[in-house]
């Protein structure tokens, strides 16, 4: 158990928490026989949030040193490491965005260390599937769409947003395989794997995430347009003074 508070966001809920010694145990699995991998060192996180409670659980791999007492400890940087739950590294989108898309995502973030190769198949798959239903582009493949959309910057894309997707589609095996179907296994490192779906996570956050907030907040500026019309509607009426007899009036 670790007695140091660090800032932290939880896989669950996407909270950003402090956790303490109460909700954070880490420990390593020691192996005295040498081997060829490492030191396995497992870490359990249990998120504050009452709303969520729910735990996290890692497993990173780490050279092996042997310190002054003679014990084979865990050294360095981990050279691997798993988020076993939950699974993955993924993002929980909100549903308003597409099933695809939040399908195709999920798959790729779980298989981006097993099969690069396979994650930027699907990550180019949802970034066609968030191109061809917010932006409402279809072409035969994603690059002629992706070129109709730069004609969109300043208008429904905002400059920011489309410098991201230019990135990320001129790296690499990622650019050089642009204009092939989605479809095609494309020869491509981890890295530029993450790379793609790093971009979807951009997207959505400028698209959907962006789109619902300006809904939800026309949506309160609306109401409280109507409740001060209400409101004023609603105020009694002060009934007219009351006649004040003339004390000079004849009888």
């Amino acid at each position: 158990m670790s007695n140091d508070a660090f800032n932290w966001t939880c896989p669950h809920c996407e909270r950003d928490v402090t956790i303490s010694g109460a909700n954070h145990s880490e420990g390593t699995h020691v192996l005295e026989y040498p081997n060829a991998t490492g030191q396995p060192v497992s870490e359990f996180i249990v998120c504050p949030n009452r709303q969520c409670r729910k735990y996290t659980l890692r497993v990173a791999m780490f050279g092996t040193a042997v310190n002054r007492f003679h014990e084979r400890v865990p050294d360095g940087k981990a050279f691997m490491s798993w988020r076993l739950v939950p699974w993955g590294a993924s993002r929980n989108f909100p549903n308003y965005v597409p099933q695809a898309v939040r399908e195709d995502y999920k798959e790729a973030c779980a298989i981006v260390e097993l099969s690069p190769k396979a994650a930027a198949t699907l990550a180019r798959r949802a970034v066609q599937g968030i191109v061809r239903d917010y932006w409402k582009i279809v072409k035969a493949t994603l690059f002629p769409e992706l070129k109709e959309l730069a004609t969109h910057v300043g208008r429904d894309i905002t400059q920011e947003t489309w410098d991201s997707i230019d990135v990320v589609r001129s790296v690499g095996n990622i650019g050089a395989h642009m204009e092939q179907d989605i479809n095609i296994i494309v020869d491509v490192d981890p890295e530029e794997a993450r790379l793609l779906i790093q971009l979807i996570e951009t997207l959505v956050a400028d698209t959907y995430v962006a789109r619902r907030a300006r809904q939800q907040h026309h949506a309160k500026l609306l109401a409280l347009k109507n409740n001060k019309a209400a409101g004023k509607d609603a105020t009694p009426t002060l009934p007219p003074p009351a006649d004040v007899p003339d004390d000079t009036a004849s009888e």
